[in-house]
Parts: C-alpha cells; structure tokens; sequence
C-alpha cells in the first residue's frame, strides 16, 4: 500500500498550487479520500473529503471558495486545487484513504505529507 503526495511548495499570497495524491496497493475506488493539514503546533484539520464516486464533496469552512478536491478512479489519484492561498494555509498536507464499503470499512492509509508555505 502506497500514498504519495507531491505538488507543495513555496508560494506567494494570492497564488495557487494543485496537490495531488496517487495512491497504488489497493482498491482505491472502495475508499472515501480526504486531504488534512497540519500547521506547527497545531492539531490536524480536515481539509476536503471526497466520496468514493466523486459525488459528494465537503470542504472546511476556512478553505471554501477557494479549494476544490477532485478524484479519477481510473487513475487512482485525488487532487486538492488551491486558489487565493493566504499565510494561514502553511501546513503540511496529508492525503487520507477511508475505507468506505463493506470489505474496506475500518480500514485508512495515509501519505507522507507535502508542505505547503504561503509567504511573500
């Protein structure tokens, strides 16, 4: 089982990165996906859950209007597009895997994280 975030970087205020997660080791179209982030000293927040079809998307209220999280179950990847970036978004970003039917329930798999820096 395999999670790889990519796509973080250093980007100025107002600016944009598309994050995206590719996921391999399992039936990935049998699990909700969620991205989190985690600031210093501060607790993991979800960011944007997507359901295992991609039709039912929920975004955290500090990120909406701003963020959009897509999936292509044929390509086994999730995407967290982030537009109007501000300071507070500076964390690193976590892909989530949730097990999500009757064989995967119970079951999560997490990436490694990728750090995203909102600074001018």
């Amino acid at each position: 089982v395999q999670i790889v975030e990519s796509g973080g970087g250093l980007v100025q205020p107002g600016g944009s990165l598309t994050l995206s997660c590719v996921a391999s080791g399992f039936t990935f179209s049998s699990y909700n996906m969620r991205w989190y982030r985690q600031a210093p000293e501060k607790g993991r927040e979800l960011v944007a859950r997507i359901d295992i079809v991609g039709g039912t998307r929920d975004l955290a209220d500090s990120v909406k209007g701003r963020f959009t999280v897509s999936r292509d179950n044929a390509k086994n990847t999730v995407t967290l597009q982030m537009n109007s970036l501000k300071p507070e978004d500076t964390a690193v970003y976590y892909c989530n895997a949730d097990g999500a039917t009757m064989a995967t329930m119970g079951l999560s798999y997490w990436g490694q994280g990728t750090q995203v820096t909102v600074s001018s």
